[in-house]
C-alpha cells in the first residue's frame, strides 16, 4: 500500500513535466534536462557514501534517465508531439505486459490484460484528444518507442540487480546530467537564462526530474510492478488536464473518458491477483 503512495508521488510530479516543459521551451534540450538532472540529483549529494553501487547497476541507471530523455527529445524533435507522446506513453504497458519477462515468479493474467488494454485506451484518448492518430510513417515514432523500452525495462531491471540505496539515484542523476550538458556543449547552441528560467529549472529539477525518480525507485523496491504499471495510466491523464489549465483550455468530453478508463485500469489492476 505505501508503495503505491510512493509511485502516485512521482506519477505526480511528472504530471508536471509537460506543462514545464511548454513554460521552457525555448531552452534546447539537452541543456534544460542536463540543469534539470544535476538540480533533481542535489538532494543526495550528501548521502554520496551510499553510492557505491556495481558498474553494471551505474550503466543501467545512466541508460534510465539520460537514454530515456535523449530518445525522448529525438522523437520530440523528429514527429510530430501528440502522436510522439502518446507511442511514449506506451511505457505503463510495458511495463506491465513484460514483467513476467524480467521477474521471476510473475504472471500475466487476464485481468491484467484487460487492465493494461482499458488503460492504453484512456491513455490515448487524454493525449490525442479525439484526434485522428496519423498513421503515416515518422522515422521520429523509432525513438520515441525506444524511450518507452528504455523506461520500462529500467523500471523492471532495477528489480533485477543486486539491491542499492535509493540514495544511488543521485548518482544516476548527476553522470547523466553531466552527460546531458555535454551534448549540449556539443550540438546545441548557447542561450542566455533569465531569472524566471532558473526559477522553473529549480522546479522541473526538483520535482519531476528529481524526487520523482526516488519516489519512483522506492515504489518498485516495495511494490508490485505490474501493478505499479498500471497506476502510471495516470500521467498522461494528470499531464493533460495541467496543459488544460496553464493553456486555458475547457474541459471536455475526450478527458471525462480518459479519466473514467484510467481511473477504472488502475482499480482493476491494483486488485489483480
Amino acid at each position: 500500500m505505501v508503495s503505491s503512495f510512493y509511485a502516485l508521488g512521482a506519477i505526480a510530479l511528472w504530471g508536471t513535466l509537460a506543462s514545464l516543459g511548454l513554460t521552457l521551451q525555448h531552452i534546447p534540450p539537452f541543456l534544460l534536462t542536463g540543469i534539470a538532472l544535476l538540480l533533481g540529483s542535489s538532494p543526495a549529494w550528501p548521502l554520496y557514501r551510499q553510492w557505491r553501487v556495481p558498474f553494471s547497476t551505474l550503466c543501467l541507471g545512466v541508460c534510465g534517465l539520460f537514454g530515456y530523455h535523449f530518445l525522448l527529445f529525438i522523437a520530440l524533435r523528429y514527429a510530430p508531439a501528440v502522436e510522439a507522446n502518446l507511442v511514449n506513453y506506451l511505457w505503463p504497458l510495458l511495463i506491465v505486459v513484460l514483467a513476467p519477462v524480467f521477474l521471476p515468479g510473475k504472471r500475466l493474467t487476464a485481468v491484467h490484460l484487460l487492465a493494461a488494454a482499458m488503460g492504453f485506451a484512456g491513455a490515448t484518448i487524454a493525449i490525442a484528444g479525439g484526434r485522428e492518430v496519423s498513421a503515416q510513417f515518422a522515422w521520429g515514432y523509432l525513438p520515441a518507442l525506444g524511450a518507452a523500452v528504455t523506461w520500462a525495462c529500467y523500471s523492471l531491471l532495477t528489480q533485477r540487480v543486486a539491491h542499492f540505496p535509493t540514495a544511488a539515484i543521485g548518482l544516476f542523476g548527476l553522470v547523466s546530467g553531466v552527460l546531458s550538458l555535454l551534448c549540449h556543449g556539443l550540438i546545441e547552441p548557447r542561450v542566455d537564462l533569465s531569472t524566471q528560467d532558473w526559477l522553473l529549472l529549480a522546479v522541473m529539477g526538483l520535482g519531476p526530474l528529481g524526487a520523482a525518480f526516488f519516489l519512483w525507485d522506492k515504489a518498485l523496491k516495495g511494490g508490485n510492478a505490474q501493478h505499479i504499471g498500471i497506476l502510471s495510466y495516470l500521467t498522461p491523464l494528470c499531464s493533460t488536464v495541467l496543459l488544460m489549465q496553464v493553456s486555458h483550455r475547457p474541459l471536455n468530453w475526450n478527458i471525462a473518458a480518459a479519466a473514467a478508463l484510467i481511473i477504472a485500469a488502475a482499480v482493476l489492476g491494483t486488485r489483480a491477483r
